[in-house]
């Protein structure tokens, strides 16, 4: 039974007292990869030797992170994107997005700097990650009008309603990052899943973020996808393995790992 961890800060400083050791526990636990989206161009370097360290199970995206976007680094942080993504093997465009939670005033940057990470992800060929915190219908408008059969991703952390999931499932080559927010007593979030098919979920930590019940509070980590794929289990009411089998080829298949 493998698993696949398809969104992981594991470059972060809270990782930095044991980082190697939480990869091999994710190993242990069956999690094979572990994709690292890209904050900004203040962690890229951390992120690669992590990657140089675990070539086989680390795999990084290149992107900058919505509440990381300022008018005063736009141009620098967007020259660094599209040099990393010429001479570095990247598996994705990401963490990518709109926040409306930490910031409503920088709206017009965030969508600027979304747009073009859409392009350069379209001229490379690759798949985009997708952030989307209290801004789905801002993301989704911009994902639509770009979206053809060169565009293909995942809604990261999605929590929302049936309606937005069908929403996204419709564009066709996008599927659902499913986390730690499953297993939330009140999210609601079962509900709506229960509706949706596999083929269109993929599993993540956001690590070391959103950690899964019954470790909320505590540092997030990738061998907790468990926990999420448990939670997923019993909310589709499938087999364990049949998660871990479908969640892992859908990764497979965006990724292209």
């Amino acid at each position: 039974m493998k698993f696949i961890d398809t969104h992981s800060h594991l470059y972060s400083s809270k990782f930095d007292e044991d980082r190697e050791q939480v990869v091999k526990n994710a190993l242990e636990a069956g999690v094979e990869s572990i994709l690292l989206p890209n904050i900004s161009s203040k962690y890229t370097e951390k992120m690669l030797d992590l990657c140089y360290l675990f070539p086989k199970n680390c795999f990084p995206m290149m992107g900058l992170h919505p509440c990381d976007v300022s008018k005063n680094n736009y141009d620098t942080e967007i020259l660094h994107i599209e040099k990393e993504l010429k001479k570095e093997k990247y598996i994705a465009v990401g963490e990518i997005g709109i926040d409306l939670y930490w910031n409503k005033n920088n709206l017009d940057i965030q969508k600027k700097a979304f747009e073009f990470q859409i392009k350069l992800a379209k001229k490379y060929k690759l798949p985009i990650v997708i952030h989307i915190r209290e801004s789905f219908n801002e993301a989704f408008d911009i994902i639509a009008k770009h979206n053809d059969n060169n565009l293909s991703g995942v809604f990261h952390c999605f929590t929302g309603n049936l309606k937005e999931a069908n929403k996204i499932i419709n564009l066709e080559g996008f599927y659902l990052g499913i986390g730690g927010v499953l297993t939330f007593k009140n999210s609601g979030l079962s509900d709506t899943i229960k509706n949706i098919s596999l083929e269109h979920l993929l599993l993540e930590t956001d690590s070391p973020y959103l950690s899964p019940t019954p470790f909320r509070g505590k540092r997030n980590e990738s061998k907790y996808i468990l926990n999420i794929a448990e939670k997923l289990a019993e909310t589709k009411k499938k087999s364990i393995e049949e998660i871990a089998k479908i969640t892992t080829q859908n990764a497979k298949n965006l990724f292209q790992l």
